[in-house]
């Protein structure tokens, strides 16, 4: 199992509590210190969609000018901006079993271990 994210992230910090305290061990990736790369992105969007993976509620996204967030349009170019700033990536992501999970939700991450 491994868990995705940036280290300052409130919704990561929560993910990671209830991880503990659900005693599950798991690695994890700094996206800001260790990045991302398109082979994973891919991956992902195969799963859930770009959609999904771009946060456009986020200080990243609302920082982009208009012909930036404009330019986002299909899994290519979300590529594109998620490999320039992985911050914009939604998080946490959680992997397991080949599986992932955007976000974080207690009822999603209990169904989703089990």
């Amino acid at each position: 199992m491994k868990l995705y994210g940036i280290p300052n992230c409130d919704t990561v910090k929560k993910a990671r509590a209830w991880l503990a305290e659900a005693g599950l061990e798991y690695a994890w990736h700094d996206y800001k210190k260790q990045g991302v790369d398109r082979a994973l992105l891919q991956g992902w969007i195969g799963q859930r969609g770009w959609e999904v993976l771009v946060n456009k509620s986020g200080t990243t996204w609302r920082k982009l000018d208009d012909d930036s967030k404009a330019a986002v349009h299909d899994a290519e170019s979300a590529i594109a901006l998620m490999l320039s700033q992985p911050s914009v990536i939604k998080r946490p992501v959680l992997e397991h079993d080949g599986k992932i999970l955007v976000g974080f939700n207690p009822n999603d991450y209990a169904a989703f271990l089990k």
